[in-house]
């Protein structure tokens, strides 16, 4: 069965409905539920974090999930109804960021090619290539990624790996072109 309504067009008994049953709905997307509840007009912030809490009792792991997937998002919806002040909202991304980066080891995940990381965001709202699909390593992605303390010491060790490569690639040719001539 499929929901054929958007996520941010919904009333609270709607949101509830829809969660109790989202077993049902092939087009169930969590993550359009949470990006939802920013965008909401309908609700109210006390309705869009009682939405929240309840999202959380059945899809709490895939709410953490959004620090990788989509980390705009999940800033977005954890305060909501919260004034942050700059040092909060640091402290917020930063933790953001250490767990992007020990679940990215943990996992043993050496990409980031999933989420809003796959598609080129560089922040120009005319860039004509703005959310299409990009390839790791592709000039778009360079400019697109959000830094990681890591991500020099990454592409650094891609580009030892592609020398190494190349040199034993030069180093069978030779030996190749004097095992000819022996």
């Amino acid at each position: 069965m499929k929901m054929d309504k958007k996520f941010n067009t919904l009333t609270l008994k709607k949101y509830f409905y829809y969660i109790d049953n989202h077993k049902k709905y092939t087009d169930f997307n969590t993550l359009g539920l949470y990006r939802s509840l920013t965008e909401n007009k309908k609700l109210d912030i006390a309705e869009k974090i009682q939405v929240r809490d309840y999202a959380h009792t059945f899809f709490l792991k895939q709410f953490e999930f959004l620090q990788i997937k989509d980390p705009l998002t999940y800033s977005d919806v954890i305060s909501l109804g919260c004034e942050l002040t700059k040092a909060d909202e640091h402290q917020m991304w930063l933790d953001i960021k250490n767990y992007q980066e020990r679940t990215l080891k943990d996992k043993r995940i050496k990409h980031r090619n999933f989420g809003v990381y796959s598609k080129h965001m560089c922040g120009y709202d005319d860039c004509r290539f703005n959310g299409i699909m990009i390839r790791e390593g592709s000039p778009l992605e360079e400019c697109s990624m959000r830094g990681f303390s890591n991500d020099a010491k990454w592409k650094s060790e891609k580009i030892k790996i592609e020398r190494k490569n190349s040199g034993r690639i030069i180093q069978k040719e030779m030996n190749l072109v004097i095992q000819e001539h022996s």
